[in-house]
């Protein structure tokens, strides 16, 4: 017998490195995964060339080795099992390995030599820091919808990290719009660091970190090619974005003529009924902003037409500082970023119908999201 392990503990890494294996793949053999013995525990690893994520779970080591097989089909097929002990034993013909699952189950995969598969970067010096699992969760959370989906840019791919001193900052934008949220590090580092990691890996992180309790450590190799996150039993190495991000502070308005405090949830509600006519109306919405008499509130109204199906109109209660003000946006931008908003109150910013709109949460201090108007005939 090679190992023996628990079905459920097989199970869970399979699915976690299951997300760096490609759907399709110029190397084959990246569709399979890496299982290998190290230091009386089974690794497991992934990787689709430029994410690499690995994972180790407790089992019982008979002796040394190690094996690729197909990563989904083994993965479909332990999750298919009962909550038992698995023993796995390794065949060298055909190369692959046998399977078994309590007294009902036996299997048997095809598989390659491990030396066949792509070396894993391996990032044991550089530049590190340390972060909670559940601030950086939601500090992805709230950038990654602001990354561009195509590779026109493809440094707009990715999410500029920021280190320095006490904060991480991370950075998203897309030409549209522009998420930035700062976050306390757990240790104050020295010096500053600033690299670009494809908005697509930090979307993995975030969801591996759903569990995770412990401190996050990011390590950036010195080469500054790759950067590696350590997490509870997961280790995710990734490349990085090479190119420049633009300078996103200057993209945020240091002033504005109107701010509006809304209630999170309505302001959501009424957007949605907006965009279900918006979507015959290139997705535009359009906001009037009108301040209350003396010292009563305000409102902000929410406007969408589609020419041959109807309109709508709503309004929602506002306290209004400044002057009365008018902007459209994309109701899918504004959608996205009130998704990640806690309950609460909203400020939105605005200056001219033609001036970026600045969306920021009572709750969340540190969190700034732009968004860029569409112009529109009033």
């Amino acid at each position: 017998m090679w190992i023996t392990c628990l079905q459920d503990n097989f199970s869970r890494a399979l699915t976690v490195v299951g997300r760096a294996v490609p759907a399709r793949a110029t190397l084959p053999v990246t569709q399979n995964v890496l299982l290998e013995t190290d230091q009386s525990r089974l690794k497991l690893t992934a990787t689709n060339l430029e994410v690499a994520i690995s994972t180790w779970i407790g089992a019982q080591v008979e002796t040394e080795g190690a094996i690729t097989v197909p990563a989904r089909l083994l993965s479909e097929f332990v999750g298919s099992l009962p909550n038992e002990k698995i023993e796995i034993d390794l065949v060298d013909a055909p190369k692959g390995i046998k399977l078994r699952c309590g007294e009902s189950f036996k299997s048997n995969f095809n598989g390659t030599d491990a030396e066949e598969f792509p070396p894993i970067p391996t990032v044991d010096s550089g530049a590190t820091a340390k972060i909670s699992a559940a601030k950086l969760r939601g500090a992805i959370e709230r950038v990654a919808l602001a990354a561009a989906r195509d590779d026109s840019r493809p440094v707009l791919t990715g999410i500029k990290v920021e280190i320095s001193g006490e904060n991480l900052t991370l950075a998203a934008a897309d030409g549209f719009r522009l998420g930035v949220d700062t976050a306390p590090l757990s240790e104050p580092v020295d010096g500053e660091l600033g690299f670009i990691v494809p908005a697509k890996t930090m979307q993995e992180i975030q969801r591996l970190l759903s569990d995770q309790d412990e401190d996050v450590e990011i390590t950036v190799a010195e080469s500054g090619t790759q950067v590696l996150f350590r997490l509870s039993n997961i280790e995710v190495v990734s490349q990085l974005v090479q190119g420049s991000f633009p300078d996103y502070e200057k993209l945020i308005p240091a002033t504005s003529g109107t701010v509006a405090t809304v209630d999170q949830k309505a302001f959501m509600q009424a957007t949605r009924a907006a965009s279900i006519f918006a979507r015959d109306g290139s997705g535009i919405i359009k906001l009037f902003i009108e301040p209350g008499e003396g010292d009563g509130p305000g409102k902000i109204r929410i406007e969408s037409r589609a020419e041959e199906v109807g309109g709508n109109d709503s309004s929602i209660e506002a306290m209004i500082e400044g002057d009365e003000g008018r902007v459209a946006f994309d109701s899918r931008f504004l959608l996205d970023v009130l998704g990640v908003m806690p309950d609460g109150k909203v400020m939105l910013s605005t200056s001219t119908p033609s001036s970026p709109g600045v969306i920021r949460s009572e709750k969340i201090e540190n969190y700034t999201h732009v968004v860029m108007p569409m112009f529109v005939q009033w």
